[in-house]
């Protein structure tokens, strides 16, 4: 939708962590942007739309080493100004002359650069400017036509340029918060240095969106499984926003949902927005299905294969269908493709569609494939979705059957609801519920001994986990001040008669999951 449209960036992909976060850096500024193998080729790279740059991402290789990645060498000759980033800088410098070498000093962490020469790219930048550095190999002579405006005393090539063919590297990693001032430099690259136009928002998203929606559709039928979750909510409202009565959504309630999240789902999408909704209330059938159930692995395939079999069933109630809405985001295509051997992307059976059966033969809709998660939240805020959904945490597939460490019973998860409805609101009482990537609580198989109202108890423990990430693939424990875990605590034990001790769980990511199972 926005690829021929809007002026672009492309960060070529080197294999690092960050690679998604330069590019969401770039769209920060208005600019979209999009990742591509470290070795596209410049009819790939063109082919994105009009490019206006490029920027080489770090990476875990070493340059010197055989085999380490390379661009396609042709990428030199485009004419598009070019932004090396770590790996991205060495490999820059060696395939145009240079050379980069292995030192016995490395340099991990925080660092202060000195600017020493004027540059377009350090415009309006502090001459000692913070930054963050992550770096086994350096530049240790420049290539022909290059010359030097920042270093450390480590690092004497830390900046380099070739203001003739705008070409610019830098030793440090912008795109991080660390690097105080990165985020104005990657401006000056995208803003001044390559002239792109600040056009990406998601109110022209939503326009192009919905004419792309309607020209693919035409007259026929979409299908929407519908989660209650971010993205399927946003997918379904911008896509009933196109085509109307023409989507049909699944609401499938297994459940395992959240404290009133059944209702809820009801009167915003059935009411407010007026869509056709087809609800599938089958708990009893769940919960039957996991009866006896304790290892989590079992537990999920059960209630992922039952999810796809209610959902494939009402389906068939809704008429003639001609394309499968998912909540598809850029993040998904970008790993699917990732020439790393990373993760493969598939799409997740926790919104409702995972897993359909390949004779149902109907199309996908993607209308968000190419947004990032912030992306898609902002989207949500324009088209008018509240604010208590567009930032909710992460909330896995299978629902509180994952928390009900165990065996799930209605018993244990009513319990789980009340005790998760209360961490949730003590922390949005708190104001603190922005600043967590995901909270959570589980109820744990186990039974302590208690004393409550003077009387002896051996009732169940649950426990309490909030965790602060950028991505999910690695998380911190929140650091929950004692007050609000006072509250939490008193709450529950008050308020949810099968409880009476409450954990507060201080594990990272890694050694431990986000989620219990």
């Amino acid at each position: 939708m926005a690829d021929n449209r809007h002026e672009c960036i492309v960060v070529l992909d080197f294999g690092a962590q960050y690679s998604q976060l330069i590019a969401r850096r770039v769209r920060e500024l208005g600019v979209y942007s999009q990742i591509l193998p470290f070795n596209a080729t410049p009819e790939e790279i063109l082919a994105t739309g009009p490019v206006k740059g490029i920027i080489f991402s770090g990476g875990p290789a070493s340059v010197p080493q055989e085999g380490s990645p390379r661009p396609d060498y042709r990428v030199f000759s485009m004419g598009l100004p070019i932004f090396g980033i770590c790996y991205g800088l060495q490999v820059m410098s060696q395939m145009l002359g240079g050379q980069v070498e292995c030192p016995e000093h490395k340099e991990y962490g925080i660092a202060n650069i000195d600017i020493i020469a004027k540059s377009p790219l350090f415009e309006g930048v502090s001459r000692n400017s913070q930054v963050w550095m992550s770096h086994g190999d350096r530049v240790a002579m420049m290539p022909e036509g290059f010359t030097v405006t920042a270093q450390t005393p480590s690092c004497p090539y830390t900046a380099i340029e070739d203001r003739k063919r705008d070409f610019y590297g830098v030793q440090f990693h912008p795109e991080v918060v660390h690097s105080l001032e990165g985020q104005k430099m990657l401006g000056n690259f995208v803003l001044n240095i390559c002239h792109a136009k600040a056009d990406w928002n998601m109110g022209s998203f939503i326009d192009e969106a919905v004419e792309a929606i309607r020209a693919e559709v035409g007259d026929r039928n979409v299908l929407c499984g519908l989660s209650g979750g971010v993205d399927s909510s946003v997918a379904a409202v911008l896509i009933h926003k196109a085509i109307g009565d023409q989507l049909v959504c699944v609401f499938v309630n297994n459940g395992m949902l959240r404290k009133g999240e059944a209702e809820s789902v009801l009167e915003l999408f059935g009411k407010n927005f007026n869509m056709r909704l087809q609800y599938a209330d089958a708990e009893e059938a769940f919960l039957s299905a996991l009866k006896g159930k304790t290892d989590p692995e079992d537990k999920r395939k059960t209630i992922g294969k039952l999810f796809v079999d209610t959902f494939y069933s009402e389906a068939r109630k809704c008429g003639d269908i001609s394309y499968l809405a998912q909540g598809t985001l850029y993040p998904d295509i970008v790993e699917s493709r990732s020439p790393f051997g990373g993760p493969t992307s598939t799409i997740k059976s926790h919104h409702n569609v995972g897993g359909l059966p390949e004779d149902l033969k109907w199309k996908l809709l993607e209308p968000l494939k190419d947004l990032f998660k912030d992306e898609v939240r902002a989207l949500g805020r324009e088209l008018g979705l509240p604010e208590e959904l567009v930032d909710r945490h992460p909330f896995p597939g299978p629902g509180l059957g994952v928390r009900c460490i165990g065996e799930v019973t209605k018993e244990r998860l009513d319990s789980l609801r009340e005790i998760d409805a209360i961490f949730i609101d003590e922390i949005r009482k708190a104001g603190l519920y922005g600043h967590i990537w995901q909270a959570l609580a589980d109820l744990l198989p186990v039974k302590s001994v208690g004393v409550q109202g003077d009387e002896r108890t051996y009732r169940e423990v649950c426990t309490l986990r909030a965790v602060t990430s950028a991505d999910a693939m690695t998380a911190d424990w929140y650091r929950m001040p004692y007050d609000v875990m006072q509250k939490c605590a008193s709450r529950i034990c008050n308020e949810v008669g099968a409880v009476n001790r409450v954990l507060y769980d201080i594990t990272s990511k890694p050694p431990a999951t986000i989620e219990w199972e």
